[in-house]
C-alpha cells in the first residue's frame, strides 16, 4: 500500500491530508499559514508536519508516493510560484524546497485547478476525464482538467475562467484591471453588484434590500418566488451561461462542475444557467452536464493527492 500527502495552502489556513493511493482520506488537519516576512514560514511549517505525521503514524519513506500541493497563485511546471497576492511569496521554489526538506518527491499547481483535479477524481465529475470546475465565491476561479490533466499554460495560469469578457459595455473596472470580466458578474460580490445596480429604481414590491443583500439573499428570494431577485439570477445566469459556452468551445468538458460558497443555493442556481448556455453553445457542446461540486473543503487536498498519485 502506498500512502500520499494532500496540501492545499490557503491565505489563513493550510488543509492537509494523508490518503491511501485509492482516494480514502486516512486523516485530515490543518495548521496556520503564517504570512509574515514574506511567507517565509510556510514551506518549513508544511514540511514539519508532514515529517511529524511520517513519525506519527511510523510510515517509511519507501512506502509514500509523495507530495501534492495547491497554491492560490499561478504555477509553472517547475513548481515555481512568481508572486501570490496573499502568502507574501515573490518568489517560490515550492517543488524543490519541499522535495528538500522532505526527501519526498513533490508535486505542484494552482489551487483551482488542482481543486478540479478532486471533484474529476472523487467529486461531482467522478468518471469523467474532461472536465471544468467553476468556483463562485468572493470571485471567480475556475481549472480545467482535458484528458484527465490540468491545463496549466505557458505562465501557469491556465484555467483563469473568471477574467473572460463576457460584457464590452461595462464601464467599471474589475480587481484585475480590465472590465467586464465573468467575475463582475458571476461571483458572489458580482451578483450582489447586479443586485444593487436592479434595485436602484426599482418599483416592484421585494424582500430584497439594496443596502444589506447578499448573493444569498438573492436565491433564498428566488426560492420565496421574489420576481425582482428572480430577474437579477436571470441577468447572472446569461452573463455565466454564455461565458461557459465560450469555454466549452476550447476545452469540450462532459460536465460543468460548479463548486464555491454561491452554489449552495443548491439546484436551483443550475437552473437559471443551463438555459442561457444553451442559447450560445456550439452544438457539439449541448449535451454537456451541470453538477453541484461534492468534495466542498475536500476538493483541494483531494486533488494535490492526485496530482502526486498522477493516473
Amino acid at each position: 500500500m502506498k500512502y500520499c500527502f494532500g496540501v492545499d495552502i490557503g491565505g489563513t489556513t493550510v488543509k492537509m491530508g494523508i490518503f491511501e493511493e485509492n482516494g480514502t482520506i486516512l486523516d485530515k488537519w490543518e495548521i496556520p499559514t503564517v504570512v509574515a516576512n514574506e511567507g517565509a514560514a510556510i514551506l518549513p511549517d508544511i514540511a514539519s508536519a508532514i515529517n511529524g505525521k511520517i513519525t506519527e503514524r511510523g510510515l517509511k519513506k519507501e512506502e509514500i508516493a509523495g507530495i501534492g500541493v495547491g497554491v492560490p497563485a499561478p504555477v509553472t511546471s517547475a513548481g515555481i510560484v512568481n508572486g501570490t497576492a496573499n502568502l507574501g511569496w515573490k518568489y517560490k521554489e515550492v517543488k524543490r524546497e519541499l522535495e528538500e526538506s522532505t526527501g519526498l518527491r513533490t508535486e505542484v499547481g494552482n489551487d483551482a485547478n488542482v481543486a478540479a483535479l478532486g471533484e474529476m477524481w472523487k467529486g461531482g465529475g467522478e468518471g469523467e476525464k474532461n472536465v471544468v470546475m467553476v468556483t463562485l465565491g468572493t470571485g471567480v476561479g475556475g481549472g480545467i482538467i482535458v484528458d484527465g490533466k490540468m491545463l496549466v499554460g505557458a505562465h501557469g495560469a491556465g484555467g483563469e475562467i473568471g477574467h473572460i469578457c463576457v460584457n464590452y459595455e461595462e464601464t467599471e473596472k474589475c480587481g484585475c484591471g480590465n472590465k467586464g470580466c465573468l467575475e463582475q458578474y458571476a461571483s458572489a460580490t458580482g451578483i450582489v453588484r447586479l443586485a444593487r445596480r436592479q434595485l436602484e429604481n426599482e418599483t416592484r414590491s421585494t424582500i430584497l434590500d439594496r443596502e444589506t443583500v447578499t448573493a444569498k439573499d438573492v436565491f433564498d428570494a428566488v426560492k420565496a418566488g421574489d420576481e425582482v431577485a428572480k430577474d437579477i439570477a436571470v441577468t447572472f445566469g446569461r452573463y455565466l451561461g454564455h461565458g461557459l459556452a465560450t469555454i466549452a468551445a476550447v476545452a469540450d468538458p462532459a460536465v460543468f462542475v460548479i463548486g464555491g460558497g454561491v452554489s449552495k443555493a443548491g439546484e436551483v442556481l443550475l437552473s437559471y444557467i443551463k438555459e442561457p448556455y444553451l442559447e450560445k453553445a456550439f452544438f457539439a457542446h449541448r449535451d454537456v452536464r451541470f453538477v453541484l461540486a461534492k468534495l466542498g473543503n475536500d476538493a483541494g487536498i483531494c486533488g494535490a493527492a492526485k496530482l502526486v498519485l498522477g493516473d
